[in-house]
């Protein structure tokens, strides 16, 4: 009957099994369940392989195809606004859980003393302003592109559309027309990998369950429950109230669409890795025009990380807790905005976060215990990225719903003169 109905020729369905199977496959293997590592590399490899080469002509038609429009400042200042805004928010939702909850309050660490360090101390630096603003402009392009340097690569891009949007029609068209040509020729390469998705994600999941297990967590368990619970309030409630509220899209419609590009997020704990899933999802299922999720999604996978903000949060409030240390208001305003620009800064990549440093260091917070939390990276990663590319569907559903209205609006004064 399943056959018939087609649920599992759903590829998100085939990724939702591949998970629970591979987390039910480490938790019973334990670390022999590595020997399935290979299958997720591969999968993992050739993503990459085709996220830069996409986001760079999706971030070109997509800016080429809003440059020529009315809207193209508002659009950028507008999504721009959105990510900051939410990401901000999302630290104040963590501090008041935090506080609520108290998740450090009574942590047991005997036996975990021995990974107290102090090795981490010199990776709390966060850039200047005007360094980060020069990180972000490319000297050598090709570099870039070599050394997947996502947010260079972001702004060439971004510069070269909007330049390309301002050439005459008959010289403008042939060249957007070619870019898109390839944008859809990359879709159909990411459709042909997706088909090994499966696979790749049950290697992941069965080597990180069989590899960490769940036994690290009880240390920090209490923080784990309550990180898991921002999430959820923030992905469930928060995201699909700001569609109701600034789109035509229902909720409901908005969170079924993002089971798949969230299935993927959770196994690959990558932003960028997810990217391609979660621009056919809002083009097909959410009704997105290209050029606007060729210009939203790729951005943000790169800088809206609320998901991280809500981690930098509460994990500052659990070690603050734990060592018994009182916070004040210019602490709490410090953690919001080393939250929201760690946020913004951090790549759209799994690994360690070693930015969560920099927020402890802010708010004046021994960062002694960090190495309790490193372990377990990979797991709040998981869930921290799938809250992150729903933000990103959020951002380009709302944007879209905008720019629709701004064209509607820009007709009607055409009609009416």
């Amino acid at each position: 009957m399943l056959k018939e109905k087609g649920l599992l020729g759903n590829i998100g369905v085939q990724v939702v099994i591949a998970m629970c199977v591979g987390t039910l496959v480490g938790a019973m293997m334990g670390q022999s369940a590595s020997l399935f590592a290979p299958l997720g590399s591969i999968f993992i490899h050739l993503i990459k392989m085709l996220v830069i080469p996409l986001v760079a002509v999706a971030i070109i038609s997509g800016a080429a195809g809003l440059g020529s429009s009315h809207s193209a400042g508002k659009v950028g200042f507008a999504t721009l606004g959105f990510f900051g805004f939410t990401s901000a928010v999302a630290v104040a939702l963590a501090l008041f859980m935090g506080e609520m909850f108290e998740p450090g309050m009574g942590v047991d660490l005997t036996g975990v003393e021995g990974l107290f360090s102090n090795v981490y101390a010199d990776k709390g630096d966060l850039p200047s302003f005007w360094a980060t603003v020069l990180g972000m402009i490319p000297t050598n392009v090709f570099q870039s592109l070599n050394e997947a340097n996502i947010l260079q690569i972001l702004v060439f891009c971004l510069f070269f559309g909007i330049a390309l949007s301002k050439l005459e029609k008959e010289r403008r068209d042939p060249l957007i027309n070619g870019v898109n040509a390839i944008v859809d020729a990359m879709v159909w390469m990411i459709n042909v990998v997706m088909k090994i998705a499966p696979l790749g994600v049950f290697g992941l999941m069965a080597d990180a369950v069989g590899t960490f297990g769940f036994s690290a967590l009880m240390v920090v368990f209490k923080l784990f429950v309550v990180y898991v619970g921002a999430i959820l309030v923030y992905g469930f409630v928060f995201y699909p109230l700001m569609i109701k509220a600034f789109s035509k899209t229902s909720p409901m419609k908005f969170l079924s669409a993002m089971k798949k590009p969230q299935a993927v997020a959770l196994s690959t704990a990558s932003s960028m890795a997810t990217l391609p899933v979660t621009m056919e999802t809002c083009e097909d299922e959410l009704g997105v025009k290209n050029s606007t999720a060729a210009f939203v999604l790729p951005l943000g996978a790169t800088i809206n990380m609320s998901g991280n903000a809500i981690y930098y949060g509460l994990v500052a409030i659990f070690f603050a807790q734990m060592f018994n240390i009182d916070l004040g208001m210019s602490a709490y305003i410090a953690i919001i905005v080393t939250s929201t620009l760690g946020a913004v800064g951090q790549a759209g990549v799994p690994g360690p976060s070693f930015l969560v440093v920099a927020v402890l260091l802010a708010a004046g917070i021994p960062i002694e215990g960090l190495p309790l939390l490193f372990a377990l990276d990979r797991i709040f990663d998981m869930i921290r990225t799938a809250l992150n590319i729903t933000g990103d569907a959020a951002c380009a559903v709302i944007i879209d719903d905008m720019v629709s209205k701004e064209a509607d609006k820009v007709s009607e004064e055409v009609q009416n003169a």
